[in-house]
Order: C-alpha cells, then sequence, then structure tokens
C-alpha cells in the first residue's frame, strides 16, 4: 500500500508497519505462534516463559490477534534498524545525527484510518486489556505512544505510556514520573483545561525509540530521524494531533481537566518492582481508528527475573551502548566493545573492554560515562582480550584482575535514576566503578597472559628446532607448529639436546633463545629477576 504526502512524498505504508516487522522476524524464528484459541487471563504467564515473541492468533472471546516482545531481545532489534551486531550503534548514531522531517497525509490515505469508531460505539472494552502482574490494578495495554501538542508553546512531545481499562471511554494512565507530558499536564489542570492526547497501539520498534528519545523542537518528527526517512502522518479525527498514518490503532481523547484525581497502580515497572498505586490523570476515549487487518501489540514490561527479556530493557540497553561508544571515543584511544546489562533493567550497570594506552584510562573512561549518563549507577573496566557479553570472561577477569582496596572507584552525591528503588527517594547517590584491567604497560607478561589450549594448524615454516630458533625466540607449542610436529616429544628432545651443547636460553616469559649458556644448563636470558613477584 502507498500514498502520497502533502509535499508530493511517495510513501510506502507497509515499510515500516508492525505486522511486515513480524513477518521478518518469523522469517528469523524469533517468533513463536501460538494458532489456538488463549485467554486473556494467560497471555503474561506465556509471554513471560518464552524468550521469543509471540504471536497469539485468537487472543480472548474477541479472538483478536495480538504480538508481544517484537523488541525483546538485542537479534529483534539488530533487525528492526536493519543492520548487523557489528554496526549496530554505528547505525543508531548516524540517524540521531541526521534528523529527518515527518509529512501529513491525508485521512483518505492513512491505513490507520480505514476503520474509523466514533461517538457512542467508542468501546475500549472490546480491546485485548489484559492482566499483567499479579498485583497491578486493573487489566492493561502497556505498548501505548503518546501525542500531545503543549497549547502554550504549540511543541509537540512524544513518549510511551500504559494504559489501565476503566470502563467503555476511559482509562488511567501514569504520568507521575518527570516528563515534559507531565509539565504540559500539570500546567493545563491548574488553568482547568483538557489536554488532548492520542496513542498509537501497534508499532515498528523504532517508533519506540523515537518516543523515548528527547529532542528539541517538535518530537513527532524523531519518529522520521529514527526511521531514516521522512514518516507520514496524519491529523486525529477529534483532535489536532498528529500522528504514523501507518499504525495498527489509534486512541484520541484527552486528558480531563481534574488533575491528578484517580489511584491508578500498583504496576510492575521496568525495574522489576511494583511502581507504588498513586493519583494521576483519567484518559477518555473519543475516538478509535484502526486497520482493516489490525494486529494489537503488547509488550513484556516489568518481570523481575527476566528483565533481560523485556522490551524496555532491552532497547534501553542498546541506546545506552551506542551513547556510551560515542562517549568513549571521545575520551579513550581504542574502546572495544560495551554491554549494557539487560538484567538489571537494561541501564544500571555496564561493561567496558578496552585497550589502554596511558595510565589512567580506565578510570577516566569510568568518570566519563557516569557523568555523560545518570542512569548508569556500576560500571566494570575490562581489557580488550576480555568479551564483556561472555559471564565467564567476566567473573575470571574480576577474579583474578581485581583488588577491591585498589580497584574500586567510588563516586557520591551524583544524579540517579528515580525509579531506583534503592534511593529511598533521594535524587542523588553513589556509582562505583570496578576497574578490572591488568596493570599498565604489564598485559604482554606472561604471568598476566590468560591460558588455554593450543590449537595446532599451518604448514611447517622451518627443518629443525635449530632454524626455528635461529628466526627468533619462541614459546615450546609454538616451536613444535613452526617445525609442522604432531607429537611435540621429538621437539622437547631437540630442546634438551642444544642445553646439553650449552646453546639453549629461556626468558622470563618462558621463551627458548639460542644463546651461550653452560653446557647442560639453560642458560637465563635478559632481566630475568626484574620482577619479585615473577615466581623464581
Amino acid at each position: 500500500m502507498s500514498g502520497t504526502g502533502m509535499l508530493g512524498h511517495e510513501f510506502d505504508f507497509e515499510k515500516f508497519r508492525l505486522r511486515r516487522f513480524v513477518e521478518r522476524l518469523i522469517e528469523l524464528d524469533e517468533v513463536e505462534i501460538h494458532e489456538e484459541p488463549v485467554a486473556l487471563t494467560a497471555m503474561s504467564a506465556m509471554i513471560e516463559k518464552s524468550p521469543k515473541a509471540l504471536l497469539f492468533k485468537q487472543a480472548g472471546p474477541e479472538r483478536h490477534e495480538v504480538v508481544a516482545k517484537v523488541a525483546a531481545s538485542r537479534k529483534r532489534l539488530v533487525a528492526a534498524f536493519d543492520a548487523t551486531p557489528a554496526t549496530v550503534y554505528d547505525e543508531m548514531l548516524k540517524r540521531f545525527a541526521n534528523p529527518k522531517k515527518s509529512v501529513v497525509v491525508p485521512s483518505d490515505e492513512a491505513p490507520v484510518h480505514a476503520v474509523k469508531i466514533t461517538g457512542e460505539s467508542v468501546d475500549l472494552t472490546r480491546l485485548p486489556f489484559h492482566p499483567q502482574h499479579e498485583f497491578d490494578g486493573s487489566c492493561y495495554i502497556s505498548s501505548g505512544i503518546d501525542y500531545v501538542n503543549d497549547p502554550v508553546t504549540g511543541r509537540s512531545n512524544v513518549g510511551s505510556r500504559r494504559l489501565s481499562l476503566r470502563n467503555r471511554t476511559q482509562a488511567g494512565t501514569n504520568i507521575t514520573a518527570p516528563s515534559d507530558l507531565k509539565r504540559i499536564y500539570e500546567a493545563c489542570a491548574k488553568r482547568g483545561e483538557r489536554l488532548p492526547i492520542t496513542f498509537t497501539i501497534g508499532t515498528h520498534p523504532l517508533d519506540f525509540f523515537a518516543a523515548t528519545t528527547r529532542q528539541q523542537g517538535d518530537e513527532y518528527h524523531m519518529v522520521s530521524t529514527m526511521r531514516g526517512e521522512s514518516a507520514p502522518f496524519v491529523k486525529s479525527l477529534t483532535n489536532d494531533i498528529l500522528v504514523p498514518a501507518d499504525a495498527e490503532i489509534v486512541l484520541e481523547g484527552y486528558l480531563d481537566e481534574r488533575g491528578y484525581c484517580e489511584p491508578e497502580g500498583p504496576y510492575g515497572e521496568y525495574m522489576g518492582y511494583y511502581g507504588a498505586i498513586h493519583m494521576d490523570p483519567v484518559f477518555t476515549c473519543t475516538a478509535i481508528t484502526m486497520r482493516k487487518d489490525v494486529l494489537h501489540q503488547t509488550l513484556q514490561h516489568g518481570s523481575a527475573f527476566h528483565l533481560d527479556q523485556t522490551d524496555a530493557a532491552c532497547m534501553t540497553a542498546l541506546r545506552l551502548e551506542a551513547t556510551a561508544m560515542r562517549v568513549l571515543r571521545g575520551v579513550v584511544k581504542e574502546p572495544i566493545a560495551v554491554s549494557s546489562r539487560s538484567l538489571s533493567g537494561g541501564s544500571g550497570t555496564m561493561r567496558v573492554s578496552m585497550r589502554q594506552h596511558r595510565h589512567g584510562e580506565a578510570r577516566n573512561a569510568m568518570l566519563a560515562l557516569f557523568g555523560a549518563m545518570l542512569h548508569l549507577k556500576s560500571i566494570y573496566v575490562f581489557d580488550e582480550d576480555i568479551d564483556v557479553t561472555d559471564d565467564r570472561q567476566v567473573e575470571w577477569a574480576m577474579g583474578t584482575r581485581f583488588q577491591a582496596d585498589e580497584d574500586i572507584v567510588m563516586v557520591t552525591g551524583m544524579m540517579g535514576m528515580t525509579m531506583d528503588p534503592s534511593l529511598k527517594g533521594r535524587r542523588t547517590g553513589a556509582k562505583a566503578g570496578f576497574d578490572c584491567t591488568r596493570p599498565f604497560g604489564r598485559g604482554h607478561e606472561i604471568i598476566y597472559t590468560r591460558c588455554a589450549a593450543k590449537t595446532f594448524d599451518g604448514p611447517a615454516r622451518f627443518q629443525n628446532v635449530e632454524q626455528a630458533l635461529e628466526a627468533g625466540p619462541l614459546f615450546y607449542s609454538h616451536l613444535v607448529e613452526a617445525v609442522g610436529s604432531t607429537d611435540g616429544r621429538e621437539v622437547a628432545a631437540a630442546l634438551d639436546a642444544l642445553r646439553e651443547q650449552g646453546r639453549l636460553g629461556r626468558d622470563r616469559d618462558g621463551r627458548y633463545h639460542l644463546t651461550q649458556a653452560t653446557p647442560g644448563s639453560t642458560g637465563l636470558v635478559g632481566d630475568f629477576y626484574h620482577d619479585p613477584n615473577h615466581g623464581v
């Protein structure tokens, strides 16, 4: 399906459609499909248990088609950016650096206006709101992206909010955390005014990245920026708010003028704890529009021991990693990799690997990241030989390269994340850096080199051990490989023959040399005793 915008843009309304993205995930074997009818009460437990995205073909008595967790893995997010794991950071940063403009299309071209429900026909109770956590205050739609215009400045604002079902036309929502929407709404309530608002339900993951990224000017353009091209928008039916014309479903309405008047929550939040019940505004729905073959969407949100499989944590982790690489490239010479740990909520813990070129680079990296990214609570820095995504390698480096009295960097009085329950309501807290790198300049020494089996391959380069050592010092296994041995014992015997001739030496790291020595003894080459802790 295609259309033409008001400025002559041609649009493929299927390119960034949620349904098309789900089809791609199915090709990648990232989707668990349920053809059988599924009760709304059964959905969340099924979503939590599976590491994959889930497609319910017949959800609830209305037999809705609902997809869950489309953004809840790194593989799915890489696919959303049409990138590879190696290029996804640069692809994201490139899009941030090249803003795009959204374009308005007529209502009759917008797929999301194919079905229009207004007036007394509006009925939120027929949508797949479903129970999500044991102690939640109601059933929820968790995939809402909200669009508003500031009545004072005219500037558009985009965010991401849940909706809790109240009745046919009303839902609760959450606007307690500091945000532009909270500021805009509080000003409206103070003036006794309603705030028009429109929610999209069922969108491409890139739209969620746009909704959770702040920018100067009208934020609805961020959708285009994240997509990397102009996005088609359409004006809502019952208010003047623009929303993506290729969304699956739209809920139009307003936040009423009474302010924070009704209790909402508790709700399982993205840190894995419940957000407390609190007073919030009420959303009144004035119109529902949708595609003819609408695909509903839900997220996995706030599952304490599955945070690495929640949409929010995975998206947050990827965004923070891209930001961290940008920060590090301006501070250290050779950053290698970063990993934001989704199990800590996607934003609290980061691992960094780097090749150090100067004393103190690891600590400079920590402080730069803490200063630039207030959500970070702890940072672990490793050498370039550690894969920061591999828990086994990370724990090994922690156990062998870290001393608490020397390698912890503690910073206090820093801004934290308001949703962190360990802050106990404070605005500032402490952050800790863990320097798990080898002593600078000594990484090449044998006692700081990790040990593992040698894989022998390649043709013989020398006819015998003596010829190999004439070319330069070698470790024993490298000698074995150099002469093409598949045994190794004859190499040990050849070394002993050189020892008996007084021609064999070894350096402090254990490499063999041709040198002058006492016949029958191994000569010591170089500054063998320089390090008293070397073990000799």
